[in-house]
């Protein structure tokens, strides 16, 4: 529940960051994804899903606030929105591992 919870929030607040946003908000994003993510990371890790904590060490590293990734603003939006299309595939392949 909190994995989906923390994947719906940084869906959203990625998305977000295709809007014409002042500076701060994308800080804030980056704080917020370096914390999701490697709360992401310590529970896959948790549950012995090695891969899946190795994406998410990368991605807490791609957006950690700390050292700024100069990508450029279409790059970043091009990123943002295919890791927001990949945090939502988790959810429904989540979805379908406890089903079965």
């Amino acid at each position: 529940m909190l994995q989906t919870a923390i994947k719906v929030v940084l869906t959203i607040l990625f998305l977000l960051c295709l809007l014409d946003m002042p500076y701060g908000y994308f800080q804030i994003v980056r704080f917020a994804g370096l914390v999701g993510f490697g709360i992401l990371a310590f529970q896959a890790n948790e549950t012995k899903q090695k891969e899946m904590a190795i994406i998410f060490i990368g991605l807490a590293l791609l957006f950690q606030p700390f050292f700024k990734i100069a990508l450029g603003r279409q790059i970043w939006n091009i990123v943002d929105v295919i890791v927001s299309i990949f945090l939502i595939a988790t959810i429904f392949i989540d979805r379908q591992r406890q089903r079965n």
